[in-house]
């Protein structure tokens, strides 16, 4: 920092220090009836300039020291303007470290999920591999065909969760449509494990992307299944009230414990259950409940071990006048 760079910034005093000594000249020119001493005024504004001087190196100099400071981020402002400066800088350290820290923490999770991934589809690609060296059995070749879509589609919408905004459409979804739809896809493992469905459902109309709502429900179905033993029965149905509308999916499988549930839609949480019958990558609730959360929507769980497991999708009321209207015109 030069000095005649700061002084550029010293502006406003130079020009007070101006301005007084000409309103001191005026008042002593008009006060001494003609006979001011040039000289005397002169010495006097000499000796104010000196004075002037000496203020702007002194502050110049501080000015110095505390830039030299700001390196050790320990340092005292002088002045208002400065203060403010500071508390604004302090403020915007903190904003990007956390940021850094979420972004330092979603690499940490990429990283974990794709490892975890990895290692899960490794297990049905083995299976096939083995089948083809041995009698080929159909059934369980489209079983471990499934785990592999299944996981497939997992890492594709895990990847898109920090896009999610630029990928979906809000409209009238048909939840008896989406529902069967899922129920078909998994026609196969219903058969196999002898797997009762039992559909309950009446007439259901949510707002929502049905897409994304599709994976989300074949992301439940897909957990009642794995967890359900053979002969065991799933159920379908659907509620709605003056609050919210539901989609109620219920299993007489193994059932989860109550400590936990509440971590059931945790990043990777596979918990006693996962650990005990079944490999799991934790993935399917937490991308089902994220996914969700994003629509405006949430998932909600109760469960008794060895007794059943039910999972609600809560939706709200339908909210939108336009799509409303689309529909009072299309009745």
């Amino acid at each position: 920092m030069t000095f005649l760079r700061y002084l550029t910034f010293e502006k406003p005093f130079i020009y007070l220090y101006f301005v007084s000594f000409l309103i001191v000249s005026i008042v002593y020119y008009a006060d001494s009836d003609g006979g001011l001493a040039w000289g005397t005024l002169f010495y006097a504004f000499s000796l104010a300039f000196i004075i002037l001087l000496g203020f702007l190196l002194f502050r110049y100099q501080q000015h110095v020291h505390v830039i030299r400071q700001m390196k050790s981020e320990e340092y005292d402002s002088i002045s208002l303007e400065g203060e403010y400066a500071k508390a604004y800088n302090d403020e915007l350290k903190r904003e990007h470290i956390r940021e850094i820290n979420k972004v330092q923490e979603r690499q940490t999770e990429h990283y974990d999920f794709i490892v975890s991934w990895f290692h899960e589809i490794k297990t049905p690609i083995a299976v096939i591999r083995l089948l083809q060296q041995t009698d080929m059995d159909a059934v369980s070749l489209r079983e471990e065909i499934t785990k592999i879509e299944n996981y497939v589609d997992q890492a594709l919408y895990y990847a898109k969760l920090d896009s999610f905004n630029q990928d979906y459409e809000i409209q009238n979804c048909d939840m008896v449509q989406i529902s069967k739809e899922v129920i078909k896809a998994h026609s196969k493992t219903f058969f196999s494990k002898n797997i009762r469905i039992n559909i309950q459902l009446g007439s259901l109309e949510v707002q929502s992307d049905s897409k994304w709502l599709q994976f989300i429900v074949n992301q439940l179905l897909t957990n009642s299944l794995k967890y359900t033993e053979d002969g065991g029965e799933i159920t379908i149905s659907s509620f709605e009230s003056s609050q919210e509308k539901q989609l109620i999916i219920r299993d007489n499988g193994i059932g989860i414990s109550q400590k936990d549930l509440p971590r059931i839609y945790n990043r990777g949480f596979t918990g006693e259950t996962g650990r005990t019958y079944t490999k799991s990558t934790g993935m399917g609730l937490y991308l089902a409940q994220q996914l969700s959360n994003k629509l405006g929507h949430y998932i909600s769980c109760t469960s008794e071990v060895g007794e059943f497991s039910q999972f609600i999708i809560h939706f709200p009321i339908d909210s939108d006048p336009y799509l409303r209207l689309q529909k009072t015109h299309a009745e």
